[in-house]
């Protein structure tokens, strides 16, 4: 078993996204929290894999983004689910924290 404590990742760089990597060697599935500046926009994107990602706010708010326009209203304890084929991304209002899990890891 591993602990990782979120508590420890709470840093923003200013007008940017931080990356931290939680669980980096996995076979089973990749754990990944960002933090993002207010106002910042962590791009909509896809893979060209089959496997499903998760998205859960752990702070802050903003918008879960999808193809076109998309733009889904997204708080704290609200989560995403999607496929990583379909086109996903955030978009942060006031500095926002998020988990990613990706199975299987990408």
């Amino acid at each position: 078993m591993k602990i990782k404590k979120l508590s420890e990742t709470n840093e923003y760089t200013p007008g940017a996204m931080k990356r931290f990597f939680l669980v980096e060697d996995s076979e089973f599935f990749k754990i990944i929290n960002f933090n993002l500046d207010a106002g910042v926009t962590f791009p909509v994107h896809s893979h060209d894999l089959d496997g499903e990602l998760s998205i859960q706010v752990i702070e802050g708010k903003g918008y879960f983004l999808g193809e076109g326009d998309t733009a889904i209203p997204a708080g704290v304890g609200d989560l995403l689910i999607s496929e990583i084929r379909e086109p996903h991304g955030v978009r942060a209002e006031t500095n926002m924290r998020i988990v990613v899990t990706i199975a299987p890891p990408i």
